[in-house]
């Protein structure tokens, strides 16, 4: 996982739009609201009693028949992708959506509209780092029964790239991508929803889409139309005459482009990813996707950050020299030897620096602590976490050899595996906030072999030295 140091974002004020549900024919208000960092995206039925929220989250996905549907303690959102498309796509990191029906309204089919409303919302830059989660190394889900497949691999930036192949004389191969999501506003919002004749009919035999009309979605004949056919679409979509169009869709649509089916499903990997519920830095490859393969390649991915993230362990390359080595670290902390508790600097940024300590059987604790059976005592292993930190808010200040760095406060701390001679201690410290007025507070790791030993919460307030 790598950091990213820009800030996170909501919109400036609340915004509406109002039209119909594709599949409830019900007319329905989507209003977006700022929220606070660290949000991310929060539906909210203001039509129920105590308005219950559902977070766009993976693991509340219930069945994706014509849509990524969402349902948690019974309550019920519809269709959720289209809207989830237009947050990530215009780098909105907080938002609520109030809702007063159970799915959002379906518009033109595409993104374009909920781009429109939240650009006219303003976006407001947030005081909060952004976390995104960046990708090392390929992960991938298909579906064996379909073929579908969606892989994400190491990248720059965020990339999608979607292959379809429908197996009609119609439409058949397409394909399309984005190499930044800054793309996502000019080239997929307004991107269209599409449907294969033989489907709407099934659908309407079925009492679905009654919102649906010829201008929210693009109807791909693949079928001999028949005059009941005929009949029962115009019927539906309120419409006295359809026709066939030359390249085989139904009449009142004009394609934006050659490749807009590739490039709806392009704008649905998007939406349907925005589950995973953090930002992604890698390039999602999905062939064939739909939104069953896409929501269950979101679960695989959420449970390989959590993972990740649980674990945490940087990973240093020793082949290079460190940043630091311990002359460059005592000329930054005041402490000497025995007292001096880091020897190494690897990594150092804005937001987060990584250390190591040589746990070896000359250090002078082991002389009376548990001398049958050496153990670093926890609290030194806190005191070296914290000395790595000290490096890390001494970043903040020009001059850091003439400030001093000292404790206010230690919260969480969990002690998960004995730390003993022979072993290696990488220490990870993350900003929790931005520091103000001096004050520092840091999420600390400790790890051995890869894995986790101590963690902790640190508050350190920065002061000047009083020799200077």
């Amino acid at each position: 996982m790598a950091e990213n140091l820009s800030k996170q974002q909501t919109i400036k004020k609340e915004v509406s739009l109002t039209g119909v549900g594709l599949h409830t024919g019900k007319e329905v208000t989507l209003t977006f609201k700022p929220a606070p960092v660290n949000t991310g995206y929060i539906f909210k039925r203001v039509d129920l009693e105590n308005q219950p929220e559902i977070e766009a989250d993976v693991n509340y996905v219930v069945n994706t028949q014509r849509g990524t549907n969402l349902e948690k303690n019974g309550v019920s959102i519809q269709t959720s992708e289209h809207v989830l498309a237009a947050c990530v796509g215009l780098e909105i990191d907080n938002v609520i959506l109030e809702l007063n029906a159970s799915e959002p309204p379906i518009m033109d089919g595409s993104s374009k509209f909920f781009v429109q409303a939240l650009e006219e919302a303003g976006i407001e830059v947030q005081e909060e780092n952004r976390n995104e989660f960046e990708i090392t190394e390929i992960i991938s889900y298909k579906d064996e029964e379909t073929g579908s497949e969606i892989i994400i691999m190491p990248s720059e930036n965020y990339q999608v790239t979607t292959m379809v192949d429908f197996g009609t004389k119609v439409l058949g191969t397409q394909n399309a991508s984005i190499q930044d999501i800054s793309e996502f506003k000019s080239e997929i919002s307004n991107a269209r929803t599409f449907s294969f004749l033989h489907e709407i009919e099934t659908l309407l035999e079925h009492g679905l889409i009654k919102g649906g009309d010829l201008n929210n979605a693009i109807v791909y004949v693949d079928k001999e139309l028949s005059p009941e056919t005929m009949e029962k679409l115009r019927s539906a979509f309120k419409k006295d005459n359809i026709s066939v169009k030359p390249n085989g869709i139904l009449d009142n649509l004009t394609l934006h482009y050659p490749n807009e089916a590739a490039r709806h499903k392009l704008l649905d990997v998007i939406g349907d990813l925005a589950l995973v519920g953090t930002r992604l830095k890698g390039k999602v490859i999905a062939n064939k996707p739909g939104h069953q393969v896409n929501t269950e390649f979101a679960k695989k991915l959420a449970k390989h950050i959590k993972a990740e993230r649980r674990n945490n362990m940087p990973k240093i390359d020793y082949s290079k020299p460190p940043l630091m080595d311990v002359n460059d670290i005592m000329d930054i902390l005041p402490h000497r030897a025995p007292f001096l508790l880091v020897d190494k600097i690897y990594s150092l940024t804005e937001s987060c620096v990584v250390g190591m300590k040589n746990v070896t059987m000359n250090e002078p604790f082991f002389v009376g602590h548990f001398p049958g059976k050496p153990v670093m005592p926890g609290v030194l292993m806190v005191e070296a976490m914290a000395q790595t930190g000290g490096i890390l808010a001494l970043k903040s200040v020009p001059d850091p050899e003439n400030y001093l760095t000292f404790f206010m406060k230690i919260d969480n701390v969990k002690f998960k595996q004995q730390v003993v001679p022979g072993d290696t201690l990488i220490f990870k410290l993350e900003l929790l906030a931005p520091i103000r007025r001096g004050i520092c507070q840091m999420q600390g790791y400790a790890y051995v072999n890869g894995k986790l030993v101590t963690e902790a919460i640190l508050m350190a307030q920065i002061v000047k030295s009083k020799n200077v």
